[in-house]
């Protein structure tokens, strides 16, 4: 279970040991490591921070237990994607706000312009908002004043914390930038196991097309398939990208199929879409997570970065290999 991120309790100068609760301290439950390492990053010492499910878990299909639903009723706030990510959870959200808890799902604080379609239908949202460290500013800043609201003796704290975290992202949001234009444009083409990366496409420049839709609960069909190798060989497209929380099957289907008409594609490495990668690494971490991605995709089809990334400018030490 991951319970906080070294990297975030560098950036804010402290190592945090978790410990029980007092009086004066926010008990905080967040159900993804892109939340939690938000959160952490705004609470500092002020609070405790737990996150339900550990790295290589897919939000989408993820069931609660009882140990679950007891953490929640246990925390004195919690926050969630929202947008269905959780869909299986609604039940424990549902439990915890009849008790009295406060819940904040994060990314339906957005305006809703700023959240992207799924589908034909104008209520159902793309919900991988922290694709685009832009929109997942803003949830930062949404957490920050429920922070706020429950424990106002702590404001100063959680503004300062808030807008160190800020130039973090607004740095890491500048590199992507730079970096992923240096991707040919006619080789802007990410395709990966499933839609999580609508909002990165949008901030970055990106066609993006995923072989599942945007949850992962429906299998990839025959005829989606044979779609996206007609793309692969007609684009002459050179790799494309499995992810961490999603078995490589539909990919390497891709790939057979496109081989099997004289067009060779490799896989340009493995993103973090759903969840982040292992406590303690650097892709552990929401900025590691977002680094990770962004240099993998702009080495895989044809652009520059460097060696250890945007990490390497950040005086971040870490042992994980770079991309």
């Amino acid at each position: 279970m991951r319970i906080f991120s070294p990297f975030l309790i560098l950036v804010l100068g402290f190592w945090f040991s978790p410990q029980v609760a007092s009086a004066n301290e926010l008990r905080c439950l967040a159900t993804t490591g892109m939340i939690g390492d938000l959160v952490q990053a705004v609470i500092g010492q002020r609070g405790t921070v737990e996150v339900l499910m550990s790295s290589g878990v897919d939000p989408h299909l993820y069931q609660p237990t009882r140990s679950d639903l007891a953490k929640v009723l246990a925390s004195d706030v919690i926050f969630y994607n929202g947008l269905h990510l959780e869909g299986r959870m609604d039940e424990a959200f549902t439990r915890a706000r009849q008790s009295g808890r406060s819940v904040c799902a994060v990314a339906e604080q957005l305006p809703k312009q700023l959240l992207l379609h799924e589908g034909d239908d104008p209520d159902a949202h793309d919900p991988h908002v922290w694709m685009d460290p832009q929109r997942w500013r803003r949830v930062l800043l949404a957490i920050r004043d429920r922070c706020v609201l429950l424990d106002p003796d702590g404001q100063e704290i959680y503004e300062s914390n808030t807008n160190a975290y800020i130039k973090q992202m607004d740095d890491l949001d500048a590199y992507a930038l730079e970096v992923l234009r240096s991707v040919p444009e006619d080789a802007r083409v990410l395709v990966t196991a499933h839609d999580a990366f609508g909002y990165f496409g949008k901030r970055f420049g990106f066609e993006v097309v995923g072989l599942q839709g945007i949850s992962t609960e429906s299998e990839a069909s025959v005829q989606d398939v044979n779609r996206l190798v007609d793309l692969l060989v007609q684009r002459e497209i050179p790799a494309i990208f499995v992810e961490s929380t999603v078995p490589e099957k539909g990919i390497r289907a891709l790939i057979e199929g496109a081989k099997s008409r004289g067009h060779t594609v490799q896989v340009g490495g493995s993103l973090f879409s759903d969840a982040m990668g292992d406590a303690g690494s650097w892709s552990g971490t929401y900025l590691g997570m977002i680094d990770h991605n962004v240099t993998t995709v702009a080495r895989a089809l044809g652009g520059s970065a460097p060696t250890n990334g945007w990490r390497s400018t950040q005086n971040v030490s870490s042992s994980e290999s770079a991309p």
